[in-house]
């Protein structure tokens, strides 16, 4: 049980929980952690009339609701299976939601549930695709893509590696940072979730899955991303004939539905590899920030995986053999301050 004396934003929340309307039956003193995430939220879980809700708190200044409502609703119109919301208020920052449970994708997925998880994610991004609108959230222009790029050597090489990049080595970074903003740039926008892959994806009892969570950051953009997200994830890995049998599959389905890829599987392919090089690279460095910034090391243990899959799509590309002795020379580099070539 959190202290509220310790706790200003907990007695806070259960101050709200109790004057909310008393036909949802709350029951403020059962509040008890449920999760927290890669950001300031933290997600608490009660009892109520109807069952156990879920408690949001996103404390104002660093964080804004408005977003993660605003992406409810437009998600839950393109038919995905989103919490409803049961109450809000924006300026708190605190949410009442429905409870999808806690059997993540992640622990979910293994060789004999991956065909159907996946078959059910990739279905359920297709939706989201379709139903999506360019006015539905802000684009994923080159500006973002640029900026999520530079935490690469900010954070993962600067601060995580220890290694000073002279001016050679950042021009090779920014020469491969423009190709993959091109390549990005170059698809089709649609509505991206942005984190779209097995910790944010719930597995639902019935027709519903997957349950969606996380969804605040969406924006519009390139149709690759979030496969990306999903079949190259952080933290599942599969065999390379996996990740291409499940990017056929959705290929297809995608072009069942009449969304804009190209006719030739292989030009996806090299698109989805490239968006992956892209949110390789970003999630480095966002990695590297949450140990240094924010003390959230666990993160660490997932880094390995990550820079597997960015240098085995970049050793497949000659576009990127720059790019690839230079990230060789960052990870033998030997880990001490101030360390440079």
């Amino acid at each position: 049980m959190h202290d509220d004396r310790a706790d200003p934003r907990l007695a806070s929340l259960r101050h709200w929980l109790t004057g909310l309307p008393p036909a949802l039956g709350l029951a403020p003193a059962s509040l008890r952690p449920a999760s927290d995430d890669a950001s300031f939220r933290r997600y608490f879980r009660l009892d109520s009339a109807g069952g156990t809700l879920i408690a949001m708190d996103a404390p104002p200044p660093q964080e804004d609701v408005r977003p993660f409502l605003h992406a409810a609703q437009a998600l839950a119109r393109a038919g995905l299976s989103v919490p409803a919301v049961h109450a809000a208020d924006p300026g708190q920052g605190f949410v009442l939601l429905q409870d999808f449970g806690s059997l993540t994708y992640l622990q979910a997925l293994d060789e004999r549930t991956a065909p159907v998880l996946y078959r059910e994610a990739s279905a359920a991004l297709v939706r989201l695709q379709r139903a999506g609108r360019p006015t539905d959230f802000p684009p994923y222009d080159a500006a973002l893509l640029r900026r999520e790029l530079e935490l690469y050597p900010e954070w993962y090489v600067g601060r995580h590696r220890g290694v000073a990049l002279d001016d050679n080595a950042r021009n090779i970074l920014g020469a491969a940072f423009e190709r993959l903003v091109e390549s990005a740039l170059a698809q089709p926008a649609v509505t991206v979730h942005r984190d779209w892959h097995s910790r944010n994806l719930m597995v639902l009892p019935g027709e519903a899955n997957p349950g969606v969570l996380d969804f605040q950051d969406a924006v519009h953009g390139p149709y690759t991303y979030d496969l990306v997200s999903i079949l190259r994830d952080a933290y599942v890995g599969w065999p390379e004939e996996m990740v291409l049998d499940q990017t056929i599959r959705h290929w297809e389905r995608a072009r069942t539905a009449g969304l804009p890829v190209p006719p030739d599987f292989a030009e996806f392919w090299r698109q989805f590899e490239w968006m992956g090089m892209q949110r390789h690279l970003k999630v480095l460095g966002i990695f590297a920030r949450l140990s240094h910034r924010d003390g959230k090391d666990r993160y660490l243990a997932d880094m390995p995986k990550v820079l597997d899959d960015l240098l085995r799509a970049a050793r497949r590309y000659t576009d990127f053999d720059p790019l690839v002795r230079l990230l060789e020379k960052i990870e033998g580099a030997q880990r001490r301050a101030g360390y440079s070539f």
